[in-house]
């Protein structure tokens, strides 16, 4: 049966009807539609740009999709109807197509280098073998590959890159070749100069990023994925690190103290920015909406566009069109204009995914 809705749609900021039919939007009226809202704020469903159904709590690839389904549910009960894994040890393609999961955009397992990433999470690999992993990956996923392009060098005793500048090129270039985009996994300043310059496509965290290179991502449309949540968990990693790492230790607390000013200086300067919370292993699903907080509270977002970047602008990014006609039927409806008060996004009056109404 069809839907109606009526209310404030963003961005248009008008009051419009809404008819859904099965999985697609039409400004269309449709006769003997049943009305599921009427009133409110109405956006196209939040996505989580950085996230892994694949990692269980603790850092430890998931045993079943069962588990990956939970994971998705978290989110989803929250209006965040689109995730992009950014890397998952644990293949679940069956979930692409399930009407009661997130659209999703999968990378496959990360890459990384030998005995330098997370146990048993990603591909390990040497140099003379990363662009090959890269082709491998891109067809694992759906539109994504995930390299790690920094970790801790034990010998060094700090941060360092993964590999050499040109083998981290020619794996940005191997990803292209094979048709899909590139993230990056990066903390340090090494390692984020040596990406951004390779044309990757994607900055995951980037905690490392000068001015320079935050010009030069403005200037070649390379997004920024901040995952602020995941970094306020430096803290408890240079704790961790101290006794051992000193130097690594008081990189990572030096890198989490300037991040916002980071990220702010990203955002001024143009860098589309994305909303991901790197759920999975340490951070918990479902938390798109405390991320959304930190970008304007402590990064000067301002609360449209941090709508913009969770919602709208982020389902573009990824490939799941709107609220538009013949878009994709998911959205979120809010009783309070969002704009006015971010907090509101805690709190979806309405969900609807893929045509079904889930609240």
């Amino acid at each position: 049966m069809a839907m109606h809705l009526r209310g404030v749609v963003l961005p248009d900021d008008e009051v419009r009807d809404l008819w859904l039919i099965g999985d697609r939007v039409t400004f269309e009226p449709v006769p003997g539609a049943e009305t599921i809202s009427d009133g409110g704020y109405v956006l196209p469903g939040l996505i989580d740009a950085h996230c892994h159904l694949g990692i269980a709590r603790g850092g430890r690839p998931i045993e079943s999709l069962e588990q990956a389904r939970t994971l998705a549910r978290a989110d989803r009960d929250a209006g965040v109807l689109a995730l992009r894994d950014a890397g998952s040890p644990y293949p679940y393609p069956q979930l692409d197509d399930d009407p009661e999961m997130p659209r999703l955009a999968r990378a496959g397992r990360h890459i990384a280098p030998p005995k330098r990433y997370l146990r048993d999470i990603g591909v390990e690999v040497p140099a003379a073998d990363v662009a090959a992993a890269v082709t491998a990956q891109a067809a694992a996923g759906n539109g994504w590959v995930k390299i790690v392009g920094d970790w801790i060098e034990r010998d060094a005793g700090d941060l360092a890159p993964a590999w050499d500048a040109d083998t981290m090129t020619a794996a940005v270039a191997a990803a292209h070749a094979a048709g899909v985009r590139a993230a990056v996994h990066t903390f340090s300043e090494a390692g984020v100069e040596i990406m951004v310059r390779a044309g990757v496509d994607s900055v995951e965290h980037g905690t490392g990023l000068s001015l320079d290179l935050i010009d030069e991502m403005a200037r070649r449309g390379t997004a920024l994925v901040p995952t602020m949540i995941n970094i306020a968990t430096f803290g408890g990693i240079a704790a961790q690190a101290e006794a051992k790492f000193p130097g690594y230790a008081a990189h990572m607390l030096a890198l989490r103290d300037r991040f916002p000013e980071v990220v702010r200086a990203a955002y001024e300067a143009g860098v589309p920015i994305y909303v991901g919370t790197d759920a999975g292993g340490g951070i918990d699903h479902g938390l798109a909406a405390d991320e959304m907080l930190l970008l304007h509270e402590q990064a000067g977002m301002s609360a449209v566009d941090v709508l913009a970047a969770a919602s709208w602008r982020g389902r573009e990014w990824l490939g799941f069109p709107g609220l538009v006609e013949g878009g994709l039927a998911d959205l979120v409806v809010y009783d309070s204009d969002p704009r006015a008060d971010l907090r509101v996004v805690r709190s979806p009056s309405r969900i609807v995914l893929k045509g079904r109404v889930l609240r």
